[in-house]
């Protein structure tokens, strides 16, 4: 594994940098172990701030830990963003520039206040916005909603526009630190890195159990980041094959880590992401005789209604001590034996 350590992050652009957040929440791994909630510093906020929580990521990536950590907003804009205002096509010059437009890392600001308010803030930041119908590349491929389009379900806009400077604040402190794709695709061993996720292409290969939306969105963020270093699929979607044209616009525009392929949208394989992990011999996770990173390996589907919505039961047996027992298709990749591994009580088979 290259990571020995993992972080998912579902980030929130509610309220000020200085509000806790119930929205904002971390998850980590450590040497491939199960992702466990990381809370905020011990203090009167009961949920991270965004400041809080830059300043935490900066310590932990300063350690000598090779860390990958996953956040769940856009890391830039859409090329037609930087024709608009007249942009080099250099990220860190754009970081400055948005900075300068829309400081929403100050005190008592909301990303709102600067929308909607008829102040001189305001009127700075109404000069660098863009069109609900842009959307970046990798946005289309994955079917994400563009950074602009604000006031929907499911919004990215208000957590970029909220994060940004913070990605600014963390790249000033910790200048060695690799930021994907824009200083390389390649990351370097022994490195710790920053990627922008959408946690929609993993959480549905894990079972949410009795977490909320926000935390299974940065659960399945972590531990899709440690399963993929372990079978090959974070290396592939690391070097997602793009041609010439989008391997340039991706060092501005960003990528979104998994998105591998970038077809037509016509394509059959349009958008394709970093898929459900599959044995050296090819099987897929629910096929007989697929062996997962723990040593459980599936016997058969039984047929019977599984407790995650659309899976059903499969029978697992494990390698260490022949237990037999059920388990969710969409679980089987990371499941561990209950008996002698630590994991959780199996399904009934």
């Amino acid at each position: 594994m290259q990571f020995q350590r993992t972080i998912g992050i579902d980030y929130s652009g509610a309220e000020t940098a200085d509000s806790s957040l119930k929205g904002l929440r971390v998850y980590q791994t450590e040497a491939g172990g199960s992702a466990v909630e990381i809370g905020p510093p011990p203090g009167p906020k009961r949920y991270w701030m965004r400041r809080g929580l830059a300043e935490w990521l900066i310590e932990r990536l300063a350690e000598p830990i090779p860390t990958i950590v996953g956040i769940d907003h856009a890391f830039s804009f859409p090329e037609a963003y930087f024709e608009e205002h007249a942009l080099p096509r250099d990220w860190d010059v754009f970081l400055d520039d948005f900075h300068h437009h829309w400081p929403t890392d100050g005190p008592s600001l909301y990303v709102d206040f600067l929308r909607h308010q008829a102040d001189a803030a305001a009127a700075l930041a109404a000069r660098r916005t863009g069109q609900r119908h842009w959307r970046r590349k990798v946005e289309e491929l994955a079917r994400a909603k563009s950074v602009f389009h604000f006031d929907v379900t499911g919004q990215v806009a208000k957590s970029t526009h909220a994060g940004l400077p913070f990605l600014r604040h963390i790249r000033r402190a910790l200048p060695n630190l690799h930021v994907w794709p824009f200083d390389g695709w390649e990351i370097l061993q022994n490195s710790s890195a920053l990627v922008e996720v959408y946690p929609r292409l993993y959480s549905t290969a894990y079972a949410t159990e009795d977490r909320t939306a926000d935390q299974h969105d940065a659960f399945a963020t972590a531990s899709w980041l440690r399963d993929a270093d372990a079978d090959g699929r974070l290396a592939e979607a690391l070097a997602p094959r793009l041609n010439e044209a989008n391997t340039r616009l991706a060092r501005h525009e960003g990528w979104i880590l998994g998105v591998v392929l970038d077809q037509p949208p016509n394509s059959r394989s349009a958008g394709k992401v970093a898929g459900p992990p599959r044995s050296r011999s090819g099987k897929g996770t629910t096929t007989p005789g697929y062996r997962n990173p723990n040593g459980q390996m599936v016997i058969g589907p039984t047929g019977r209604a599984g407790t995650d919505h659309n899976q059903q039961v499969y029978q697992l047996c494990c390698g260490q001590c022949g237990l037999n027992y059920g388990a969710n298709g969409s679980d089987i990749h990371t499941r561990r034996c209950p008996a002698c591994g630590g994991g959780r009580p199996g399904l009934v088979i």
